[in-house]
């Protein structure tokens, strides 16, 4: 007889009234990070590094032409609209290692909250040193992008674990849809007072260019700022009691440790493999979508800001949905329902015409709609497949994949690039992902994950 069979059926398990002030505080820090994530990372990065990599390539050349050199780099000839998504790969090969040894030393520390200002602060701070970015120095930004990507991925192995600790397992697609509820909605203020800076830079002193690098200021500060919300509010939070035994933290055996375990939790084994292709498409969607946008499409700044101001309002209101939905039909139907969806933007992407804002506009709403479900879902879905104590060494595993900074989407976006130059054959490539994610979905056990977790299973999965 199986495991599952044994179990008896599970009762409901809900916040208590320390527990959901707890929670309120927790969810500001989507709200801070969200600044980076949405300003920097989606919209005003890609299109600004790329725009200098191409003035170093093609100097004299007006900005709107193709350029069809190289870009010298470390003497690997490289095409310019290639250098963003290869640096997202760069900086997510790195994080795969080190998120890992980060999430074993957070494990075993008795002040959790120290690892995520210290990681916060150091994300925040080479956020907003992109200010310096200019010129022709696109190297201090590939440099100052890994940096804030890797500070961005530890904090949020913290916090996600801290959700864990202060949410019931029933209540977990509902608060995690609130957190990212609370980062579209932080994203999208700040976004649209950085529209406002890049419309009227004339009325500010600053030219296009210098408008984009105060942007990057604003949202490092922004970032730093709003954390200290979180960072007050759960400072009463208990105490880690469940320290790692010092010799599992030596260098490559935690590694390898980490990644063995898991054959000891097969569903979980899967939801990841099944989470690195489908996510990985979705990053490299929300990463790309703005170099997709200026560069194959011909669409301002401003008018990919407003495309994204969009995207975050409606995924606000998508997360929230697709949480009651969840609670009817389950996290994990939802998931795969919203690949499907993902699916048929990539499509319809790929068959845009140029400079047609309506239609653009009208895909950025159904790309903010399955957003925030697919993203809030399969963060609730997987925070029950890991061992007791040991979350922030597994959601390291999660973070090396998740926000902006997948790396095999954003490889083959840039690959795909490099031999034709065109974005609408990357953008196209990604459906493979989505595919291929969808499939693996199927196939996980959830409820018999949860179990071979040793955690208690919600009433819906």
């Amino acid at each position: 007889m199986s495991r599952v069979t044994l179990l008896r059926t599970p009762i409901a398990q809900v916040s208590s009234p320390e527990q959901k002030r707890l929670q309120r505080s927790w969810y500001w820090y989507d709200w801070a990070a969200a600044s980076y994530v949405v300003v920097t990372a989606a919209v005003l990065f890609a299109p600004y590094l790329t725009s200098i990599a191409n003035k170093v390539a093609c100097p004299g050349q007006p900005s709107d032409a193709a350029c069809e050199n190289n870009l010298d780099v470390l003497g690997i000839g490289i095409a310019p609209g290639s250098l963003v998504p290869y640096v997202l790969t760069v900086s997510t090969v790195i994080s795969a290692v080190v998120l890992v040894f980060i999430g074993a030393i957070v494990d075993r520390s008795m002040h959790p909250l120290r690892y995520l200002a210290g990681f916060t602060y150091v994300g925040a701070t080479a956020a907003a040193a992109m200010v310096l970015v200019g010129g022709t120095n696109w190297q201090l930004g590939v440099i100052l992008a890994i940096i804030a990507n890797l500070g961005l991925g530890a904090a949020l192995i913290v916090y996600s674990a801290i959700m864990i600790r202060i949410t019931p397992p029933d209540d977990r697609d509902y608060v995690s849809a609130r957190g990212w509820a609370y980062g579209y909605l932080g994203g999208g203020s700040l976004l649209a007072a950085t529209l406002i800076l890049l419309v009227a830079h004339d009325a500010f002193g600053l030219d296009k260019a210098g408008a984009v690098r105060a942007a990057f200021l604003v949202a490092g500060i922004w970032w730093a700022l709003f954390a200290i919300i979180p960072l007050r509010g759960l400072r009463t939070l208990a105490q880690m009691d469940r320290p790692v035994p010092r010799d599992r933290m030596g260098g490559f055996r935690q590694l390898r440790t980490t990644f063995a375990s898991l054959q000891h939790y097969p569903q979980t084994k899967r939801f990841l493999l099944a989470y690195l292709f489908y996510n990985d498409g979705m990053q490299t969607v929300i990463a790309s979508a703005s170099l997709y946008g200026s560069k194959q499409l011909k669409f301002s700044d401003s008018e990919l800001v407003i495309t994204i101001l969009l995207v975050q309002f409606i995924a606000f209101f998508g997360a929230l949905a697709f949480a009651r939905m969840a609670a009817k039909h389950g996290a994990q139907r939802m998931i795969y329902s919203s690949l499907f969806l993902w699916t048929a933007v990539v499509c319809l992407a790929c068959a845009l015409p140029e400079k047609n804002l309506g239609l653009w506009l009208l895909l950025a709403a159904g790309i903010g709609l399955v957003l925030g479900g697919s993203q809030s879902l399969s963060r609730s879905l997987y925070s029950g497949l890991i061992p007791a104590g040991r979350e922030s060494e597994f959601f390291s595993l999660y973070q090396a994949m998740e926000r902006g900074t997948s790396w095999l989407g954003t490889l083959v976006f840039g690959l795909v690039f490099q031999w034709f130059r065109d974005y609408r054959f990357s953008i196209v490539a990604l459906v493979i992902f989505f595919g291929v994610g969808a499939v693996l979905l199927r196939g996980v056990r959830v409820r018999e994950g949860i179990i071979e977790a040793g955690n208690t299973p919600p009433k819906v999965v």
